[in-house]
């Protein structure tokens, strides 16, 4: 699962038989600092959520599947639940690196 933010709506008027009647979204991948992970990606919606709700993102075929009640359907992706609340520990985020601060030139005497 990956937490993810829904960022629009998808309309597709023509699509596989097992998907009529489906909500389809487009999802935001995001990282446990809330950074963009990637590029968006299209879920089918199993909650009612939509666009800013930060979600639950379910990437593999049979959960998304079964998640939305349709086994046996070319499903991928899953929006599952809501997320309410997230909460890491201090240390729980790896620091980003520390880029060297540019050296200075220095002044000729003169």
């Amino acid at each position: 699962m990956l937490i993810a933010r829904i960022v629009g709506d998808l309309v597709a008027t023509q699509k596989h038989s097992s998907h009529e009647g489906c909500k389809l979204l487009l999802v935001q991948p995001l990282n446990l600092d809330g950074s963009d992970r990637g590029d968006a990606v299209v879920a089918v919606d199993a909650v009612d959520a939509g666009v800013g709700d930060r979600v639950l993102l379910v990437t593999e075929g049979f959960s998304a599947m079964t998640s939305v009640g349709r086994p046996q359907s070319p499903i991928d992706m899953a929006v599952i639940g809501f997320i309410d609340n997230i909460e890491l520990l201090s240390d729980a985020i790896p620091a980003a690196p520390q880029k060297p601060a540019p050296k200075k030139k220095s002044q000729r005497q003169a």
